[in-house]
């Protein structure tokens, strides 16, 4: 579903990514971890169109997307979910899921597809009145997760889900993707919560100073003490050994 070749891209004269290569099947969920500033970010706004790419290539369904506007690359059916949930605060949680429905074709099935994000997340359609921004953080970022499916995406893009969540808030969102999961939607995870990416899922990406440095399936990274040690910082202390 996505191919992604060589790809260069960064911010005015500072290039971030230096050459990162990737696939993605459709039906997967493939993460992207590393550490703070190796380029995950970029990554995927590169691929949402937010930022041009400087070399190399990137294909989703088989077309060219790098470079494409990021509105453009939302009507192929790329979507991404921002770091940071990015709600409309002063408007209410209906009006949030609806603004995600930006194409043609999403307008036209807005009811419908309302109703089956009121089926994934109930309490959405409790608070549809509420303004987002007195929604909890965890409620934000399933409101935000909304909010992209109600585009109709083909692969949703995923910026940092768990970031500043408490711990019981990361485990019910990661609940809800494994349900988008289940629908055969193909997801790509970008995260610090590098356990919880792993085992959610099937294939993985350590990014290091902007390029690919390892990969393989979520398991094998876990159990890699190599690639847990040099690039994931988890597993140097008996107490982090123990949360595997």
């Amino acid at each position: 579903m996505l191919s992604v070749r060589n790809l260069h891209a960064g911010y005015g004269d500072s290039e971030v990514l230096h050459g990162v290569d990737l696939d993605v099947e459709k039906g997967e969920v493939v993460a992207i971890v590393g550490a703070n500033g190796v380029g995950k970010t970029t990554l995927l706004r590169t691929l949402a169109g937010l930022i041009k790419p400087s070399a190399g290539n990137a294909t989703f369904k088989g077309q060219e997307i790098g470079g494409l506007p990021a509105h453009r690359a939302v009507e192929s059916g790329l979507v991404m979910v921002p770091e940071g949930r990015r709600l409309f605060p002063r408007m209410n949680v209906r009006r949030n899921l609806e603004i995600g429905a930006y194409t043609t074709r999403a307008r036209a099935r807005m009811n419908e597809n309302l109703g089956t994000i009121y089926e994934l997340f109930p309490f959405l359609r409790e608070r549809e009145a509420q303004l987002a921004g007195t929604l909890s953080g965890g409620q934000q970022q399933m409101c935000a997760i909304g909010r992209g499916l109600m585009a109709m995406p083909d692969l949703l893009l995923l910026d940092e889900v768990s970031l500043g969540l408490a711990p019981i808030a990361v485990k019910r969102v990661y609940e809800a993707l494994g349900q988008i999961r289940g629908t055969g939607l193909t997801l790509v995870i970008v995260e610090q919560n590098v356990t919880q990416a792993l085992r959610a899922a099937d294939r993985a990406y350590v990014i290091a100073g902007g390029r690919v440095v390892v990969s393989g399936t979520g398991q094998e990274l876990i159990n890699n003490e190599d690639v847990r040690r040099a690039y994931l910082g988890i597993g140097l202390h008996e107490k982090e050994e123990a949360s595997l």
